[in-house]
């Protein structure tokens, strides 16, 4: 948990969100661990729920019911979301069912807030109360965007941040879980680390960047020619925001196929081809 930001997840009844198949729904992994014994749709009818899969990595689970004809959310596209849109939160604050918030995506690509291993957040101001978590986070045309996670904790004196996991990332683990029971991602073997800026202007550097503070011995990074203190300066073409941008864009990549990197050693720029 990162000292800067203290979060609370907790809730008493919970939501999930049917998104795309039969029988399958999706939510966040404290509520999986916690409380579906028993799952209770929108008409009324219950059924048994059965935990498909779980990636702790963004905190998401996939469950199952023994039910057929189920409403299915409409999916919007979370990657064309701006700031400013109008977004509305949708769960059981205290039992208190339907309940709808709204508010406006406050940032996107939120990062480095230490709720998930792997975190791309929405922020928003649309209150996500107690009870929200794993429920719809969805646009102004009622399409899903988002998994509602987080919110701030109240004792920091702020109100109006909380964080969802964009509906793109979401339909990435949901269908991993589906085809393998579990996610498979990108991985070479690095341990990022943020330059600050202070030291990217020792390094030269534009802006704050990403060092290469350790490497995994017989990994893709290092076979490929990667050493520790390297500057990481782009992925594929993509310069990474920051460390944890860096492993987020490694993990959307495919088992198997090569990506470019390029860095910076001793003052010379070079590019490296490594195996996913």
């Amino acid at each position: 948990m990162s000292p800067m930001l203290s979060v609370d997840r907790r809730a008493a009844v919970d939501m999930g969100s049917h998104i795309a198949y039969d029988q399958l729904m999706k939510t966040t992994i404290e509520i999986a661990d916690d409380l579906f014994e028993r799952v209770q749709l929108e008409d009324g009818r219950e059924a048994d729920a059965r935990i498909v899969g779980r990636d702790p990595d963004t905190d998401l689970a996939v469950l199952k019911i023994d039910l057929t004809q189920l409403p299915v959310a409409s999916i919007g596209r979370s990657d064309q979301l701006l700031v400013g849109d109008v977004v509305l939160a949708i769960g059981n604050p205290i039992g208190l069912r339907h309940t709808v918030t709204h508010g406006i995506v406050s940032a996107t690509s939120r990062q480095q807030l230490g709720i998930a291993p792997l975190e791309d957040f929405i922020q928003t101001d649309a209150p996500i109360n107690f009870g929200n978590s794993g429920g719809a986070l969805i646009d102004s045309s009622g399409a899903l965007v988002g998994i509602n996670t987080a919110i701030v904790a109240k004792n920091l004196g702020v109100e109006g941040i909380g964080f969802a996991i964009p509906v793109n990332m979401v339909r990435g683990v949901l269908s991993e879980i589906i085809a393998h029971g579990r996610v498979i991602r990108g991985w070479i073997g690095i341990v990022p680390q943020d330059v600050p800026e202070e030291q990217a202007r020792q390094f030269g550097l534009p802006q704050p960047g990403v060092l290469i503070e350790q490497l995994y011995l017989g990994s893709p990074a290092l076979q490929a020619g990667l050493r520790p203190g390297d500057l990481l300066l782009a992925i594929d073409g993509t310069t990474p925001a920051n460390a944890q941008d860096a492993l987020v864009r490694i993990a959307r990549c495919k088992p198997g196929s090569n990506i470019v990197l390029r860095g910076l050693r001793g003052g010379r720029v070079f590019e490296v081809r490594a195996q996913v």
